[in-house]
């Protein structure tokens, strides 16, 4: 059976807002006495951190004194950010968060109790003192997503992947968890820059760019490693799981209709694969990707070559 779903459409303009009145998260203080003083505390708590995810999880929290939540659901796909807390319930009343036009993401609460329409009205009020703090974040999200992020394909550039590279084998070893390396190249792309032109060359990194983002888990991170080289990190995925993905990488890229002023372009993708051993640098780790994709290009291109 599906589960029922209220949905609400928010824009908290100005007006609104006058007619309603408006590292770590901190431990639970006292239950606030009314709506207005919970609203009041959270203005304050929630200003306190450019992080969305922090954000929300203080908002999750402080929310739960006055409407009992099972989980929240935000997600923002300008900004590719998305966020589960709590687990899911049969019910769900969900918000589209919009200020003069901007559009601040989409908010969900479940739980698997109906909600009242007290309820909802509470929840609405309590999402005005959200708004600024997370339209704050997503600006400062957006701005360092731009120092961070390649131009042309909007994958990550490498200095984040240097810098994500390393978080992650350090999450990895800390937590225990397999690290694979995907090292992806677009076989003789050469030939197409020199048949149709650089213009079209770009059109094609950025169609295969968007090909492997949409074959991949929103926990996985590509990079522009080169000129048309892609790194795909896949956290907590062992060496076999990390082939299925490259197989299946390959298998759409060749598959992908590439259209460049009404012509046809077939087009393959080569890949190296390496997984993280105990104690490797990051500098080993690329490396065995790296040798690996080169044994895949010198045994006849468009096959994915593991590392040993």
């Amino acid at each position: 059976m599906k589960s029922p779903t209220q949905t609400h459409a928010i824009d908290f303009d100005s007006a609104k807002l006058q007619r309603l009145g408006f590292g770590q998260i901190p431990p639970l203080v006292e239950r606030p006495a009314s709506l207005s003083q919970l609203r009041q505390q959270m203005g304050l708590q929630l200003q306190t951190s450019l992080e969305p995810q922090r954000i929300l999880g203080l908002f999750f929290r402080e929310v739960q004194r006055l409407v009992p939540l099972d989980a929240l659901h935000y997600r923002h796909e300008p900004s590719e950010l998305r966020l589960e807390l709590g687990q899911r319930g049969h019910h769900s009343v969900s918000y589209s968060l919009s200020h003069q036009g901007e559009h601040l993401g989409e908010l969900v609460f479940r739980r698997n109790q109906r909600f009242s329409e007290q309820e909802q009205a509470n929840l609405e009020a309590l999402l005005v003192p959200l708004l600024f703090p997370m339209r704050n974040a997503l600006l400062y999200r957006a701005a360092t997503q731009s120092a961070l992020r390649d131009p042309l394909t909007g994958t990550g550039n490498r200095i984040a992947m240097d810098q994500t590279l390393e978080r992650e084998i350090h999450m990895a070893r800390r937590h225990q968890q397999p690290l694979s390396l995907l090292m992806l190249d677009i076989d003789h792309f050469k030939r197409v820059n020199d048949s149709h032109g650089h213009a079209a060359g770009d059109q094609i990194l950025k169609a295969v760019a968007t090909s492997i983002k949409n074959q991949l888990r929103n926990v996985d991170m590509v990079f522009r490693f080169g000129g048309e080289e892609f790194l795909i990190l896949l956290s907590n995925t062992s060496r076999e799981a990390a082939a299925m993905v490259g197989e299946r990488l390959r298998y759409s890229s060749q598959m992908a209709d590439y259209q460049v002023e009404g012509k046809q372009i077939e087009l393959t993708v080569s890949l190296g694969c390496s997984t993280l051993l105990p104690a490797e640098s990051a500098d080993s780790l690329l490396r065995r990707a790296d040798s690996a994709l080169y044994v895949a290009k010198r045994e006849g291109r468009n096959r994915l070559a593991m590392a040993g």
